[in-house]
């Protein structure tokens, strides 16, 4: 049986390469970073052995394995036990849980952070209102329409719809052709659904009104109009707003 020949990397063997740049210090995690920029790999592929790294970072193992935890946390590397070490899917997940944990640890007397993570939102809803429309105008979009009946007929029961609400905003954007748009809009949706509920807000009195504005949404993305998008995007939000508003009344 025939041997594979070995993984050659040609930045593993050109320090010149990824010689640091300017004041700051650059770190271990820093050039595991610079080697899987300028050797091309993609999400799924397989780094160097840890050796490897050592040998080519000239730093102890102990640095490549604190590097490696570093940038797993970022879900830049994926560690597969017994199998190795490879590039991550490099998600949003890591800012989402950053995001929560702040807005619960210190929203202020008036939930200051959540207020911003629902700014947030509300200025990417309405800044990528034209290119929505634009992706949908004239488009029929039965499964979107199905999770607005569905979110309509939960609230009508006084029931929350957090997986109907997500996948309706990712359908929204899925003709969009920048999928940082989609995971940008997702992760602050994750954000404010997480956040909400663990300070102690309500908006079960307007669930109907929330759910009924997405179908406006949809229904005017359909139809071409930008305003009536915009209009529903403010519908969409009130129950949030007015809820805050209670809270620090």
């Amino acid at each position: 049986m025939s041997t594979a020949p070995p993984r050659r990397f040609t930045t593993l063997t050109s320090e010149a390469s990824l010689a640091p740049s300017g004041a700051r210090k650059v770190t271990a995690a820093d050039r595991i970073k610079d080697f899987i920029l300028a050797e091309g790999l993609q999400p799924g592929d397989l780094l160097p052995t840890e050796n490897e790294l050592c040998e080519y970072l000239g730093v102890s193992r102990s640095s490549v394995r604190e590097a490696i935890r570093t940038l797993s946390t970022l879900d830049i590397v994926v560690i597969r036990r017994g199998h190795g070490t490879y590039v991550g899917e490099m998600s949003l997940d890591a800012l989402v849980e950053t995001l929560v944990f702040r807005g619960v640890l210190s929203p202020g007397d008036d939930l200051r952070a959540l207020r911003d993570v629902v700014e947030v939102r509300q200025a990417l809803d309405r800044g990528l209102a034209e290119q929505i429309v634009a992706s949908l105008a004239g488009t029929s979009n039965p499964e979107l329409h199905s999770l607005v009946d569905e979110m309509v007929a939960l609230a009508t029961k006084g029931r929350a719809f957090p997986q109907h609400d997500r996948a309706f905003h990712t359908g929204l954007l899925e003709r969009l052709e920048n999928p940082l748009v989609g995971q940008l809009v997702t992760a602050f949706w994750d954000v404010h659904t997480s956040v909400v509920p663990k300070l102690g807000l309500s908006v079960a009195a307007d669930l109907e009104q929330t759910a009924r504005a997405h179908g406006l949404m949809l229904e005017a993305a359909q139809d071409g109009d930008v305003e009536a998008f915009r209009a529903a995007i403010v519908s969409h939000y009130d129950p949030i707003e007015r809820a805050l508003d209670a809270k620090t009344a």
